[in-house]
């Protein structure tokens, strides 16, 4: 560290951080845990342990000489900017960990760790009463936690803030009103040209899991995943991303035995998180500055792996040979087949299953609700019907059942109200970046199909991976490709591929 962190009040700050550092860690290894190995009975020492553990990170952020310190290099004027990113990161910090009460902390930790088995047993037997008033619960929590945060013009704006720094409600409302009017003539166009379609016979044939974990850990290799060395890959009900450390990035999959597009683009999903932590600055380890900036630059990493390059013509092309090996019932089919099974587009209740054309419809529906929860009295018994009216509005369906409805995404289970706006910000961030990927490396396509991706991955690494969070969201993204996140790429790559 000693190249990049030369002021001795950083390096005292840095001192003192490792603790909350650690604390971060374990608790990262107790969640892993909980999703992929922890037996069902396990939920309630696990979920005091989380709070316990959340209770003590902020006794330590909190200790007046910690806070004093970054106060003091708040003032210092010639730091450079790896260390004016460590005061900035937690500055913030220190403001959102003050906001909260330690018996805040607790009590919903507690209520997430225990919500999301409940919502485990909900999903499993369709049974929405089950979720429904720790639902309520988490609601309550959500109103509080922004009226502790406080906001300037409603209190959805302070949730967003938590997890994508400075974005507010009014900039989400304009993203999905410049989608909403763009992309239902395009999806109406889609649907009537029938170019694409809107279902194949692959999604019908069913495969056996060990298969297709030799076809995920070929493209894991392909896509030089260090397994075994810096990263895993398990099983998970929802498949996600964590990250211990810069050595220790893990991710997860899950394998349904049919339709086997899913676990493919989960799989390459999960790697675009991974890779942004894994190509982050080694001298950044332990530091406030390692780790992805904020869940809509993290997201359009993991979208850029699974849309531009997981739906790709070259990418159906590349492991159409390990699919034909593996899975017996492929040599009826050709790569073209592929290409099209991976890209059909039509309205559909699963989220996680959307179409590149209709997935933001699915954040906006969630949009809508969030907001709603936290600015109107509306109980978790009104949301199934809130939800299935916007899904007919948006999409012309309308779920029959809870599990393709409400209960399919764990967030609002984890507490993580505020969070969805970021899975479209980072989808539309994929796309701009890629034109400004192809500009630099105009055989971008032929490196996809030769199964070359290191260029890609250095590009991604020099423009965002490297910087941590050294700046803020917007900062970044002007910086990376000197201009704001902007909407209209996406449309033009909804066109361009689907048209």
């Amino acid at each position: 560290m000693e190249g990049i962190f030369q002021n001795e009040i950083i390096k005292q700050i840095l001192a003192k951080y490792r603790r909350i550092w650690a604390i971060g860690h374990a608790q990262s290894v107790l969640g892993w845990d909980m999703e992929v190995n922890m037996p069902k009975e396990g939920i309630l020492e696990r979920s005091v342990a989380q709070g316990e553990l959340s209770v003590l990170s902020q006794e330590f952020l909190l200790k007046p000489d910690f806070v004093e310190l970054v106060e003091k290099a708040k003032g210092i004027e010639d730091l450079n900017e790896y260390e004016r990113g460590i005061v900035r990161v937690l500055d913030r910090s220190i403001r959102i960990s003050k906001a909260f009460p330690p018996e805040f902390l607790r009590e919903r930790s507690e209520v997430t760790s225990q919500a999301t088995k409940a919502w485990e047993e909900a999903k499993k037997d369709d049974d929405y009463s089950k979720f429904e008033p720790w639902l309520d619960k988490i609601i309550d929590l959500a109103k509080r936690a922004a009226e502790y945060l406080g906001y300037e013009k409603e209190p959805y704006d302070a949730l967003l803030d938590l997890f994508e720094e400075g974005l507010t409600t009014r900039e989400v409302e304009r993203m999905f009103e410049k989608l909403e009017k763009d992309l239902k003539p395009l999806l109406e166009k889609i649907m009537e040209e029938g170019k694409v379609p809107q279902s194949h016979i692959l999604e019908k044939e069913k495969y056996e899991r060990e298969q297709m974990e030799r076809v995920n850990i070929w493209i894991l290799q392909k896509f030089g995943f260090p397994l075994g060395v810096r990263a895993r890959l398990d099983v998970s009900a929802h498949p996600f991303t964590t990250e211990f450390g810069i050595r220790d990035v893990r991710i997860t999959t899950r394998y349904e035995g049919y339709d086997f597009r899913r676990t493919i683009l989960s799989t390459v999903h999960e790697f675009g998180h991974a890779l942004y932590e894994l190509q982050q600055d080694d001298r950044f380890m332990f530091s406030p500055i390692a780790g992805g900036v904020s869940l809509g630059v993290h997201e359009s990493q993991s979208r850029f792996w699974e849309n531009i390059i997981g739906r790709s013509r070259e990418f159906a092309e590349l492991i159409y040979p390990i699919l034909k090996e593996n899975l017996p019932f492929m040599s009826g089919y050709t790569p073209e087949d592929v290409y099209l099974y991976f890209n059909i587009v039509r309205p559909d209740y699963i989220r996680t299953e959307a179409d590149v054309v209709t997935y933001n419809f699915h954040i906006l529906l969630r949009f809508k609700l969030e907001r709603i929860m936290v600015s109107e009295e509306v109980k978790a018994k009104d949301l199934p019907e809130l939800w299935n009216e916007e899904m007919e509005r948006l999409l012309g369906i309308r779920p029959k059942t809870y599990r393709e409805g409400i209960l399919q995404d764990i967030h609002w289970a984890h507490g993580t109200i505020g969070y969805f706006p970021t899975y479209s910000i980072g989808t539309l961030l994929a796309a701009q970046l890629y034109y400004h990927v192809k500009r630099d490396i105009p055989d971008f396509e032929e490196r996809i199909a030769k199964g070359d991706f290191e260029p890609i991955k250095a590009w991604l690494r020099e423009r965002i991976h490297r910087w941590g969070s050294i700046y803020s969201p917007k900062e970044l993204i002007k910086k990376a490709i000197g201009e704001d996140l902007n909407p209209e790429y996406f449309v033009k790559w909804v066109k361009e591929r689907y048209l």
